[in-house]
């Protein structure tokens, strides 16, 4: 439950540093990422109440914007920042010590800008084409799914940097079988919610982009960052959702 609270404070910017089941002690932040799509589960909750509840009230569009934002709320833009930072530093960086050095400069560069003007643009047309019940569940089926599979990045690579390079000052621990089951059954289960079984079929696609980041970071840096866990989650989402619009136009659901 400790590890499970510091993923909690880790990953939101929601107060829970002010409860006293909150503050733990510093080596649990190591097993935060183990524990992410758990915080998924909060994250697309909040989401989807806003996505549903602005879409009552409001045209759709606007619904969609608003569910965005409440995310960036939530979260701090923090895995937006990494998205940003990963590009600019896989985009302008030649050699591995130059791809970390433009990652961890705060300034974002072109790579980076037009990576989340692409993003945003492709995130909320996916939702557009979607009716708002299916994107509300495609919301609570992805958002945990795909920080589950991003967060199997640990078993694949070495951290990039050293815990004193490292912007967070944290690297991440591997996954135990006991915290891949609890990882496993938070990710997974939120799928039964997608009705027809045609849209499990989706689960592909953030697999195969992840296993291209995966080879993308193991050429370009021998490793990963905290921003390139974050990249990998938006990607990997991105992805998800694109997926399940392929197959509504496929089998016509």
């Amino acid at each position: 439950m400790k590890s499970i609270a510091a993923a909690l404070v880790f990953f939101t910017r929601l107060p829970f540093w002010r409860l006293k089941a909150f503050n733990v002690r510093p080596d649990y932040f190591k097993q935060v990422i183990n524990y992410w799509a758990v915080v998924g589960w909060l994250t697309s909750v909040i989401m989807v109440g806003v996505l549903w509840s602005a879409a009552h009230i409001l045209p759709y569009s606007i619904a969609i914007v608003l569910a965005i934002l409440s995310r960036l709320l939530i979260t701090g833009a923090l895995h937006e920042d990494g998205l940003a930072d990963f590009f600019d530093g896989f985009g302008g960086g030649n050699t591995k010590e130059r791809t970390l050095e433009i990652m961890k400069d705060s300034h974002i560069g072109t790579y980076g800008v037009i990576s989340l003007i692409f993003y945003f643009l492709l995130f909320y047309l996916l939702f557009d084409n979607m009716n708002l019940h299916l994107a509300c569940l495609a919301i609570l089926a992805g958002d945990p799914l795909c920080k589950f599979i991003a967060s199997q990045i640990t078993l694949f690579l070495p951290y990039a940097r050293t815990a004193e390079t490292s912007k967070s000052k944290t690297v991440y621990n591997k996954m135990s079988i006991g915290t891949a089951i609890i990882s496993c059954i938070f990710g997974l289960l939120p799928l039964v919610l997608l009705w027809k079984f045609h849209f499990w079929l989706a689960i592909l696609f953030p697999i195969f982009v992840f296993i291209l980041l995966i080879f993308l970071m193991r050429k370009k840096i021998q490793g990963y960052t905290g921003d390139c866990c974050g990249a990998t989650f938006l990607l990997c989402e991105l992805s998800f959702y694109l997926g399940i619009i392929i197959l509504l136009r496929i089998f016509n659901l």
